[in-house]
C-alpha cells in the first residue's frame, strides 16, 4: 500500500500508506487509474493550498476494483469494477433534503477537501460507487468523472437534436460538452485559439474556430443564418469568453456556466434584457449523470479513448503532472496506481 501525497511547490512524496479496514457503509477499492484534472493542475500550481492543506493525498478521476466490503453494504462484490462519484454530502441541509446532494450546503469534495485517490488503496463510502459495464476498461472508466460534468453541463442547458451550440474553449472539459452536445443530435461549434486543440475538436467531428483570428460573433451569425446560437457553454474563464458568450447567444438562447471565475467578470447584462437570455450555472454533477456517462462510453456514442495523452505509474506521479504542466494542449494524463 503507497500513496502520493502533493506536499507543496509542486512536489509529491511518495509514502507508505495505511491500511484500515472499510466502515459498515464503506468499500475498499484496490485503485486501477485516476486522472489528472484542472483542479488538480492548480493544487499542484500552489493556488489551493489553504483549502487542500499539505499533506495530502489528491485526486477524484478515477477506476477501481473492489476489494473489501463494510458489514452493511449491499449492491456490491469484491471484484466489481467502479468509479468513485466523489461528492461527499451531509444529507441534513436543506439542499440534501431536496435531492440536490451535489450542491449540499456542506459538501466536501474527495482528493480535495478530503483524502483522494492517487493511492494503491482507497476506502469510500459505498453510496459514492458506480458499476462499469464489462465494455468499459479501467482506462477508460477514469475518464468517467469528467464526462460527468460534460452530462451534467449539457442536461443543464436543456439542449436537444438540431440545435445550435457553441463552446467557448477547447480544453478537456470544453471537447467532452462538444462530445456529449453531438451524441444528443446537436450542432456544434468549438472556439479555441491553440491549433492543436482545434484539431482535436476537428477529429471528434464538430467544427471549430480561431476567435483571434475570426470576428466570432459574424462566424456565428453566418452559422446560423442570423439566429445565434441556441445555447452557449462558457468553459474558458477568461474575459473574451464573456463577452462572447452574449454576443453569440440567438434571442432566448441559454448561456450555460461552466468555468470557475475566481474574480468577478463584467457581464453585458444589456442582452440579457435584450435577447430575453437565460444564464444557467452548472456545478459538477448527479448520479444520473455519472449513469448516462458510463452509458455513452459502453455504448460507443462517445470515444474516451482519444483523450487519454499519457500513462505513468504512481511512483512517477511527478512526472505526469509535470509533462502536463509543459504540454498544456493535451488531454488527459492518467496515473496508475497498482503497476508493479
Amino acid at each position: 500500500m503507497i500513496a502520493a501525497q502533493y506536499i507543496g511547490n509542486k512536489g509529491f512524496e511518495i509514502i507508505a500508506g495505511t491500511e484500515n479496514a472499510p466502515a459498515a457503509d464503506e468499500v475498499k477499492l484496490a485503485v486501477g487509474y485516476v486522472g489528472i484534472c484542472g483542479t488538480d493542475m492548480h493544487i499542484y500550481h500552489g493556488v489551493m493550498d489553504q483549502r487542500v492543506k499539505p499533506p495530502q493525498t489528491i485526486g477524484h478521476e478515477m477506476s477501481g476494483t473492489v476489494t473489501e466490503l463494510g458489514s452493511d453494504v449491499s449492491g456490491f462484490a469484491i471484484g466489481d469494477r467502479v468509479v468513485v462519484r466523489p461528492l461527499d454530502w451531509c444529507g441534513e441541509c436543506p439542499t440534501c433534503k431536496a435531492g440536490l446532494t451535489h450542491i449540499c450546503q456542506n459538501l466536501k469534495f474527495m482528493g480535495i477537501d478530503t483524502p483522494g485517490a492517487f493511492q494503491s488503496n482507497w476506502t469510500v463510502k459505498a453510496r459514492t460507487l458506480h458499476k462499469l459495464p464489462a465494455s468499459v476498461d479501467l482506462k477508460q472508466g477514469a475518464l468517467i468523472e469528467p464526462l460527468s460534468v460534460a452530462c451534467h453541463d449539457i442536461r443543464r442547458s436543456r439542449l436537444k437534436a438540431g440545435e445550435k451550440a457553441v463552446v467557448l474553449g477547447g480544453g478537456p472539459i470544453g471537447q467532452l460538452v462538444a462530445a456529449v452536445a453531438k451524441s444528443v443530435g446537436a450542432e456544434v461549434l468549438v472556439s479555441e485559439p491553440n491549433e492543436s486543440r482545434r484539431a482535436f475538436a476537428d477529429e471528434l467531428g464538430v467544427k471549430s474556430v480561431n476567435p483571434l483570428e475570426t470576428d466570432l460573433a459574424a462566424y456565428v451569425d453566418d452559422w446560423t443564418e442570423t439566429k445565434g446560437a441556441d445555447v452557449v457553454f462558457e468553459v474558458s474563464g477568461v474575459k473574451p469568453a464573456i463577452d462572447a458568450m452574449t454576443q453569440v447567444a440567438g434571442r432566448r438562447g441559454r448561456i450555460v456556466m461552466v468555468a470557475i471565475h475566481s474574480q468577478k467578470p463584467e457581464i453585458d447584462l444589456f442582452q440579457f434584457f435584450w435577447k430575453e437570455l437565460e444564464l444557467l450555472g452548472a456545478r459538477v454533477y448527479e448520479g444520473e449523470d455519472f449513469d448516462w456517462a458510463i452509458d455513452l462510453i459502453a455504448s460507443g456514442e462517445v470515444d474516451i479513448k482519444p483523450f487519454i495523452s499519457s500513462v505513468n505509474t504512481l511512483k512517477d506521479i511527478g512526472s505526469a503532472f509535470a509533462s502536463m504542466d509543459n504540454n498544456p494542449q493535451g488531454m488527459k494524463a492518467l496515473v496508475e496506481c497498482n503497476a508493479e
